[in-house]
């Protein structure tokens, strides 16, 4: 009498590799997008903080000089003397935060501003564009949120 031995496969069948392949495609129709759309907040929550940050910087370099730096001077005033005697600085460690903002475009300073006795600090936002909807401005913080 011959036996029969059952023969035993090890392995997934088509049926069970289309469940998790279906599985997994839902999964990442509904991370996905939430996962992307907060690369665009962060980089805004940046750019504000950036602004921010800025604005109290310019505080103490107006608390030791006496005055603000000028247009021509710019941001490049709390890390460089721009020849003022009291200056106390650098005032910032990272220079790298004054060449271009979250999009890579300059942040853009004014002293006198056109908002007030503070200077104007802005970025041109995600389009960068000046003077759209998505600006940053240091004037009117809310408007980017």
């Amino acid at each position: 009498m011959k036996t029969r031995r059952l023969q035993v496969h090890n392995g997934f069948t088509l049926i069970e590799l289309l469940v998790v392949i279906i599985i997994l495609a839902i999964l990442a129709a509904v991370v996905i997008p939430k996962v992307v759309g907060r690369t665009d907040d962060a980089k805004i929550a940046a750019a504000i903080t950036d602004v921010q940050s800025f604005s109290s910087t310019l505080e103490m370099y107006k608390a030791d000089t006496g005055q603000y730096p000028s247009s021509d001077q710019g941001l490049n005033a709390l890390i460089n003397n721009p020849g003022t005697g009291s200056w106390h600085g650098p005032y910032l460690k990272n220079m790298a935060v004054l060449k271009m903002d979250p999009w890579g475009h300059p942040y853009i300073y004014k002293y006198p501003g056109d908002h007030g006795d503070d200077p104007d600090i802005s970025s041109a936002g995600p389009d960068g564009q000046v003077g759209t909807a998505d600006d940053i401005e240091s004037w009117n913080p809310s408007k980017a949120r």
